[in-house]
C-alpha cells in the first residue's frame, strides 16, 4: 500500500501541514528516508515493496535483501538507524528491533529536523499536483511575501541547522536538503528554494520525487 498522501486541492494541502504534526503523533512513528535494493515491509497481513520517504508505523515488519539499505528516521527522538542487507526488523515507537542481521548504524537528527521532514510525502505530493495540470502556479508568486523578524530568525535558523547536517550527512543523502526545502516552503520562499532542489538533483539524480520538486520550483520561480 502506498503511504504517500494523496492531496486532490489547496484546501486538503493546507490541512495536511495545519495537522501534520498531531497526525503523525497519533499514527507515524516515523519516515523511510533512505533506500536501496528491494526492500519490503508487512503491515498485518499486507507484505509490499517498500518506497522512498514512505510513512513508517509502530509495528511494520522490513526486510532488507543483501546488498540492500534501509534507513528510517524516528519522528519522537529524531533516532535515525540505517540498516545494510541482509536485515530484518519491526518498527517501534522510538527505534526499530532486529530480528536478523547487524545492527544498524545510528545517529540523532538535531531537534525540529524529523517534524519538518515528516511533511516529504506531503511536499511531494503538492509538487505533483502542480505539476498535474490542474492548478496553474507559473508566475504564481512573482513578489514573495516579507517576512516577519520571528520568521526570519526561522528560517536563519533553518539554514545553520542545515549546514551542520551537511557536514556530517553522506554524499548522497538528501535529508539536510528536504529539511530547508521544507522550512522555505512553509514561507512560501520559492526563489530560495531553487538552489536547494538542484543541490537535492545533483545528489540523487536519479530520483522522480527530487525531479516533481525541481519542476515545481521551476514553475513557481518563472515568469509568464
Amino acid at each position: 500500500m502506498n503511504r504517500k498522501i494523496g492531496i486532490f486541492g489547496r484546501a486538503l494541502a493546507a490541512l495536511a501541514f495545519a495537522f501534520g504534526a498531531q497526525a503523525w503523533a497519533q499514527s507515524d512513528v516515523g519516515l523511510v528516508n533512505q533506500l536501496a535494493g528491494d526492500v519490503s515491509y508487512a503491515s498485518g497481513s499486507s507484505t509490499s515493496k517498500a518506497q522512498a520517504f514512505m510513512k513508517v508505523r509502530e509495528g511494520d515488519r522490513f526486510n532488507v535483501p543483501a546488498g540492500g539499505t534501509l534507513r528510517i528516521v524516528y519522528f519522537n527522538g529524531g533516532r535515525q538507524e540505517t540498516f545494510s542487507g541482509p536485515a530484518s526488523l519491526t518498527a517501534g515507537a522510538q527505534q526499530s528491533t532486529v530480528q536478523t542481521g547487524a545492527q544498524p548504524q545510528v545517529t540523532t537528527l538535531p531537534s525540529g529536523v524529523p517534524q519538518k521532514i515528516s511533511q516529504t510525502p506531503e511536499l511531494i505530493q503538492i509538487a505533483k499536483l502542480g505539476r498535474s495540470g490542474g492548478v496553474a502556479v507559473r508566475g504564481a508568486n512573482p513578489s514573495e511575501r516579507r517576512l516577519t523578524a520571528q520568521q526570519q530568525a526561522e528560517v536563519r535558523q533553518a539554514r545553520e541547522t542545515y549546514d551542520k547536517m551537511r557536514t556530517t550527512a553522506a554524499q548522497d543523502d538528501i535529508t539536510p536538503e528536504i529539511y530547508l526545502y521544507s522550512v522555505l516552503q512553509d514561507h512560501l520562499l520559492y526563489t530560495d528554494m531553487k538552489p536547494v532542489v538542484e543541490e537535492m538533483a545533483r545528489r540523487q539524480p536519479g530520483n522522480a520525487d527530487v525531479a516533481e520538486l525541481v519542476a515545481y520550483v521551476k514553475a513557481k520561480t518563472e515568469t509568464r
